[in-house]
């Protein structure tokens, strides 16, 4: 939809912005963690694309998720600074030079280098902990992992620390490489755990099978094996699975959404004039002539959303964005001010929870008397 300012005395926001419905994102949260529990799995909440909000954290484990889950040190840190006492994992490969802080606020990391882990043994001892550690495997997608054939010496490696408890074995798929998570793959993980616990004699708590692209295998498996464990961030924020971003049946697909301001309405031709070179992000000019039409910027750029992840309103075309602008079309010339509002993709969802000059609002309850509007809250 998209609508002209509100009137004087009705509550104004700033825009850019986030509208973030909490209620909606714990709907989805508890639909999934309802349905991967009749299959007995349990739920990682992500919140690296919140960018560890406490808000969303909260919701997430209210709504039944077991622990949380960030790529982000930083991100740990602002949610244990905002008092949240759940179990936390990291689940990118510790920097070496942020092994202190990691077994300080990270219950568990996820790793694949034993040079790694033995640094994070000598920070838990010094620090007096004991640090868990899950042990990542490639099974295909090409990024984090250790290759099947090595999985056992370093299990005997890291075994051997003091201070770190192998918790588990977890994989990832589909963010790199897009390979879909399937019976096979899935099966190959089941297997491996079942060889390392009989070799050493060890139980695993933890068996992360992957993210929310395992939804569509997660729920039709006749038997899901050992995996226990999924960690979810897209599917529960924007209500669609990552294969092919299609809405995922009984959940909000706009718990979050991008509200722009436009800042210029003039009618413009459809081409260029001039002798042309790359514009300012290394593109060629590859426009149709269209003639002349309506044509809209909005204050919001490339700096703060993926161009491709946006999703405009019936009537409102995307046509470009510089650092700082976004071009739209639409019949008729839009009046200044007027706010677009725009379903988001992960990827631009990622870039707006980051950038700092996209406000974020949260939906509240309604006073008495506000009729059927949202209420909404600056968010701190």
């Amino acid at each position: 939809m998209f609508q002209s300012r509100p009137a004087v005395g009705v509550q104004l926001l700033n825009a850019p912005r986030l509208e973030i419905d909490i209620k909606r994102i714990e709907h989805n949260t508890r639909i999934l963690v309802g349905e991967l529990q009749t299959h007995g799995i349990g739920v990682t909440g992500v919140t690296k694309a919140s960018l560890g909000r406490s808000d969303i954290a909260n919701a997430l484990l209210r709504a039944g998720a077991l622990r949380l889950g960030d790529s982000r040190i930083e991100n740990l840190e602002t949610m244990r600074g905002a008092g949240v006492t759940a179990a936390m994992s990291l689940i990118r490969s510790p920097m070496p030079s942020q092994v202190h802080r990691v077994v300080r606020v990270a219950d568990t990391s996820f790793n694949t280098e034993i040079e790694v882990i033995k640094q994070l043994s000598l920070a838990a001892r010094s620090a007096g902990r004991r640090h868990n550690v899950v042990l990542m495997i490639e099974l295909g997608d090409l990024r984090e992992g250790l290759m099947p054939i090595d999985v056992e010496t370093t299990v005997r490696h890291i075994l051997r620390l003091p201070n770190i408890k192998l918790a588990g074995l977890g994989t990832n798929l589909a963010c790199r490489s897009g390979v879909v998570p399937n019976a096979r793959n899935m099966t190959e993980l089941s297997m491996i755990v079942n060889r390392v616990e009989a070799t050493f004699k060890i139980k695993f708590d933890i068996v992360s099978g992957g993210n929310s692209a395992n939804l569509d295998w997660a729920m039709s498996a006749e038997n899901t094996g050992r995996i226990n464990d999924l960690r979810l961030g897209e599917s529960v924020l924007l209500g669609r699975e990552p294969l092919n971003r299609t809405p995922i049946p009984g959940l909000y697909t706009n718990a979050i959404t991008l509200v722009a301001e436009v800042i210029e309405s003039k009618l413009k031709p459809t081409l260029p004039t001039g002798t042309l070179a790359q514009s300012a992000f290394g593109e060629q000019s590859a426009k149709i002539d269209r003639g002349t039409v309506a044509q809209s910027i909005l204050a919001i750029g490339r700096q703060d959303i993926d161009l491709p992840g946006l999703t405009a309103p019936a009537g409102i075309k995307v046509l470009d964005a510089s650092s700082d602008h976004l071009m739209v079309t639409s019949a008729h010339c839009l009046r200044i001010g007027t706010e677009i509002a725009f379903q988001i993709d992960y990827s631009t969802l990622l870039r707006t929870m980051t950038s700092p000059f996209v406000h974020k609002v949260l939906a509240e309850a309604k006073p008495r008397g506000w009729g059927t509007e949202k209420v909404w809250r600056e968010a701190g």
